[in-house]
């Protein structure tokens, strides 16, 4: 069924705890929810003028990359950003355009960090979705604040958290695949390393040598290379646009990848998954792929 589905659904009101926990979460089925987050201060106070005045020039963390990938493959790495600690106002003049840089700049620190980072911000949202913490029985284990330039893109990859994105400004673009995709979407293993700023301006990658290699998914999504990964043809992803006051539930487990509109600013909440039943089954055709590929 989830191999069959053609569209993200929308909602046009948020469901209550019941309906949302059998119709979607137990149902592992990915809906977009309208009318969720239209209550929220957020979505008229948010302004850059705004966010200057409230965060201001206090030290925020800001991934840095050549090239917008951050935590993704490349020449044979799995590369991580540099993690910059800068004024926040100094990377709105980045975002702005007020200042020109060659590198990528994203606040995407997901420690929860609108609330260790940007408490500032908090009363203008929430610090958990009710219906959804009533549904799991649990409040988010993290909040995270979302702000960037369109160069910025998450690669392809699946966390083990219910996730509520929530829009507050710009677009979001979602690439989605179920589960069930899990035999046609390839995974190695690669050394851990991370961007590093030389005394020239230029980026090196340096080794995390220390580290166990990381399994992640080679594959753009946008531009598979199916002569190397043929199996992706098989694959069946969803394409979907949340846009500003709009809310994702992306359920645990499903991969996707993300861009956005410039400036883009969005919350999302990560609420722990069950492991349950459909973590089991993951975990099956997880080893059943691997083994057909020692195979």
């Amino acid at each position: 069924e989830l191999g069959c589905t053609e569209s993200v659904p929308y909602l046009d009101r948020p469901p209550s705890p019941l309906e949302f926990y059998r119709e979607w979460v137990s149902p592992n089925k990915p809906c977009i929810i309208q009318n969720a987050i239209s209550h929220w201060p957020a979505l008229k106070k948010w302004t850059s003028a705004y966010l200057r005045e409230v965060v201001g020039p206090k030290v925020v963390s800001v991934a840095v990359t050549p090239n917008g990938y951050a935590d993704a493959v490349f020449q044979d790495r799995f590369v991580m950003p540099e993690e910059r600690q800068m004024p926040f106002t100094d990377f709105l003049d980045i975002v702005e355009k007020k200042v020109t840089s060659p590198s990528v700049f994203y606040v995407q620190k997901q420690c929860s960090n609108l609330t260790e980072e940007f408490p500032e911000l908090v009363c203008d949202v929430q610090p958990d979705i009710p219906w959804m913490s009533e549904a799991l029985g649990k409040k988010p284990d993290a909040v995270n604040f979302w702000l960037g330039e369109s160069a910025a893109v998450t690669s392809l990859h699946k966390d083990h958290y219910e996730n509520l994105y929530c829009v507050i400004s710009g677009e979001k673009h979602f690439l989605l695949h179920p589960p069930s995709d899990r035999p046609f979407i390839p995974y190695e293993l690669y050394q851990p390393a991370t961007y590093q700023l030389s005394e020239d301006g230029s980026f090196e990658i340096v080794d995390e040598k220390s580290a166990d290699k990381v399994p992640w998914i080679p594959l753009d999504p946008l531009n598979p290379n199916l002569e190397q990964y043929p199996e992706y043809a098989q694959a069946k992803p969803l394409q979907c646009t949340v846009k500003a006051g709009e809310m994702l539930y992306l359920p645990s487990l499903w991969f996707h990848h993300v861009q956005q509109s410039h400036g883009c600013i969005a919350v999302n909440y990560w609420y722990d998954m069950e492991y349950d039943l459909k973590y089991s089954y993951y975990q099956l055709l997880d080893c059943l792929t691997k083994t057909m590929k020692v195979l």
